[in-house]
């Protein structure tokens, strides 16, 4: 791994281009909800006059990526479709549709008569987001932002090149008319600037990785900004013995093949031996049937899994069409195997046993424990956040998909009337610390 001082450091042009965003990032905080409310819904308006381009651009990068043998999964992230880029722009109205994350007071206290403690949301400042393939992220992102107040620098894959820039030109049109500066948003286009990025650290407040194993754990190894992401999406999904084996089966399909370049797409499949074989029966020729390669243990194996799985695919995010099965005892054997091997993304238990069902979801720490539905609903968008801007499996919040909260952080404001600490050491003055 490349040491952190082998990280180049940024040049002028780059330091440039950051002080522009930070002061920009500034401003903004500055700016109250309808400002930013209407920055959004103008963002959103220039992504729609601009659809064509975008469209056009991201045909062009999808062709060129092709052309290099680029993996199913980073395709697949890549292709910007009409209803993608639709509901993309839908997302940004969205997130302006949300409670305004600033200036929410979350305590107030006397200390003493005159002198009052308060507790403020503030933004965080300016926001590092390194993403690969995904150029609906862009929108999602620079959104999320906008709204908590905060400048970003955006730094893509090569793949997205053409689509990257078209949006965030329309997204920077939306911003100038709605007055806010347009250097706010500002998209690194070169592999230098963004390892460089990382070297920023008087300049960017939080980094936030969206990619592969080996993007986060480079970006988490070689900056000494905070670093808010996940490193694997290893998620999964366990059949309880109690349970509708038709719904069980629903909620499989959909966990794997509804997306499965997802990292909320489950990787490892458990199922209870006392309805495996029914289980399997039903599920072997539909999965084949949606080209999936199944890969089992070897009691999986004897119930017609085609293919034997090893200790490695117990710990392997596909994103693709390849699901490990797994023969367990009981949801205590389960349990144990999620331990081991999950990312604490996002693993779910299908059930009709309630007792179960709790045991499970309280024993499992991943940021998402599910009951009787897919993993594929950990998304910021699907929860009610209009977007987020990634998903974190770290223990500490942030957790999860990250939408407005995690964009801000607070302050305290002291306010008094020429209080000093000597008087209440004379007895002067005296603490009340009353709740306000």
């Amino acid at each position: 791994m490349t040491d952190i001082f082998e990280v180049p450091i940024p040049d002028n042009d780059l330091l440039d281009k950051a002080d522009q965003l930070r002061l920009a990032s500034i401003k903004i905080s500055q700016t109250n909800d309808n400002e930013r409310i209407r920055a959004l819904n103008l963002m959103a308006d220039y992504l729609e006059k601009n659809s064509r381009l975008i469209i056009e651009a991201n045909i062009k990068d999808y062709k060129k990526a092709e052309n290099k043998g680029i993996s199913k999964a980073l395709l697949s992230r890549l292709k910007l479709t009409k209803e993608k880029l639709s509901l993309g722009i839908e997302g940004v109205r969205k997130v302006g549709d949300l409670s305004d994350p600033l200036g929410q007071i979350q305590m107030k206290k006397e200390l003493s008569e005159g002198l009052i403690l308060e507790r403020k949301t503030v933004p965080i400042g300016v926001l590092g987001v390194i993403f690969e393939s995904r150029p609906d992220a862009v929108m999602q992102i620079s959104s999320l932002a906008i709204r908590s107040g905060n400048g970003v620098m955006l730094k893509g894959g090569s793949e997205a090149y053409f689509t990257n820039l078209e949006i965030v030109s329309a997204l920077k049109k939306g911003l100038e008319e709605s007055g806010f500066d347009k250097n706010a948003i500002c998209l690194l286009t070169s592999r230098k600037d963004s390892m460089a990025m990382l070297n920023l650290e008087k300049y960017i407040n939080l980094i936030i990785p969206r990619g592969s194993n080996e993007l986060v754990k480079f970006i988490q190894e070689n900056t000494r900004i905070p670093v808010l992401g996940h490193a694997d999406g290893i998620c999964h999904l366990y059949i309880d013995n109690e349970v509708n084996i038709e719904m069980a089966l629903k909620v499989a399909l959909d966990s794997k093949i509804q997306y499965p370049a997802a990292c909320n797409a489950v990787e490892t499949l458990l199922i209870h031996r006392e309805i495996a074989s029914d289980f399997l029966k039903k599920a072997i020729p539909i999965f084949k049937s949606k080209d999936v390669k199944l890969i089992g243990d070897k009691k999986s194996v004897e119930l017609g899994v085609d293919f034997e799985a090893n200790y490695v695919d117990w710990q392997t995010e596909y994103l693709d069409l390849i699901l490990s099965i797994k023969i367990v005892d009981n949801v205590e054997k389960a349990i144990s195997h999620v331990q081991e091997f999950s990312s604490k993304h996002t693993d779910g238990i299908i059930t009709n046993n309630i007792s179960n069902a709790n045991k499970f979801m309280n024993e499992v720490d991943s940021a998402g424990v599910f009951h009787n539905c897919s993993t594929r609903f950990a998304d910021g968008f699907r929860y009610g956040f209009g977007a987020e801007v990634g998903i974190s499996t770290q223990a500490l919040p942030p957790r999860g998909p990250v939408g407005l909260e995690g964009l801000v952080t607070y302050k305290y404001f002291l306010k008094g009337n020429g209080n000093i600490v000597d008087d209440f050491s004379l007895g002067k003055s005296v603490y009340t610390h009353k709740d306000l």
